[in-house]
């Protein structure tokens, strides 16, 4: 991935055939979005814009034909990503950010996706037909059209976000070798920002299931946060990547870790639990 760029950063023609290769597929937008990131925060807005305007042309198209806008929302929502961390510095910021691309693209969804959502509905309302088949003493519920949005609005920001973060590694290991380490090791939210994400999380779960997906939204900037942290904890303590590779196989498959993750990076934000290390010499290997 690195040997790929090196070769977008070569000029500027290079990551223009490499961000339109995959702007019209759901498989590799992620890699267009990548690129047009990377080339955002080298580069600056100018260059970034020049190659979104060129990859928008098949996302778009993919759009009439299928009426599927993932490639079109990954895009755009990790190119704004891209800017606010240009602009502010702010890898902080730039996680409060992607909450509002989520909620963007879920809300367009409803305005302008209804078609598309119907046929999720309709898809899910036969799985859960089956479903129910096999488990008759239980009643399943069909998810609703803005339980579907908020759904996807969510998978298309956590998708931004981590396009951002590979094209922030490759910025890095480029130009800064180790920064986005220190960077992402470093990650800590403001007290009074992780505040405002567990109000509106609280706030929206409990209005009902409809707006679980969207609540998650307000878990995201938590979620990176504390992975942040369990990554510099990790190093810390020497512990290899086949540990962290059973951490993530655990936080994806079971949601009390997931809860566990986001209250640490809530609790780092009022106590700073790195300073503990510093102030028992135990943080000294970080780097």
């Amino acid at each position: 991935m690195i040997g790929l760029a090196k070769f977008v950063m070569r000029g500027r023609w290079q990551p223009l055939w490499v961000s339109l290769l995959g702007a019209g597929t759901i498989l590799l937008a992620w890699l267009s979005a990548s690129v047009i990131a990377l080339v955002t925060l080298r580069r600056g807005h100018r260059e970034g814009a020049f190659l979104l305007a060129f990859a928008l042309l098949p996302a778009a198209y993919f759009l009439a034909r299928s009426g599927d806008m993932a490639p079109l929302s990954l895009l755009l929502g990790t190119a704004v990503l891209a800017l606010v961390l240009r602009w502010t510095v702010s890898l902080q910021l730039t996680l409060l950010a992607s909450v509002a691309v989520g909620a963007v693209t879920g809300y367009a969804l409803l305005l302008f996706g209804t078609a598309q959502l119907e046929l999720y509905v309709a898809q899910l309302a036969r799985v859960f037909e089956d479903l129910q088949a096999r488990l008759p003493e239980g009643q399943l519920v069909t998810p609703g059209l803005s339980t579907i949005a908020g759904l996807l609005g969510l998978m298309n920001a956590v998708s931004c976000v981590l396009c951002l973060l590979l094209a922030r590694y490759w910025q890095a290991a480029l130009y800064n070798p180790g920064g986005f380490r220190e960077e992402f090791h470093g990650l800590r939210l403001a007290p009074q920002f992780s505040v405002g994400l567990v109000l509106f999380m609280l706030g929206l779960g409990f209005a009902g299931s409809e707006y679980r997906p969207w609540a998650m939204l307000f878990a995201l900037p938590l979620s990176i946060a504390g992975l942040g942290y369990i990554h510099a904890r990790a190093a810390q303590r020497k512990l290899g990547s086949g540990w962290l590779g059973v951490f993530y196989l655990l936080w994806l498959l079971i949601d009390l870790v997931k809860l566990v993750v986001a209250g640490i990076a809530v609790a780092d934000s009022f106590i700073d639990l790195r300073s503990r290390w510093r102030r028992t010499g135990s943080g000294k290997d970080i780097q």
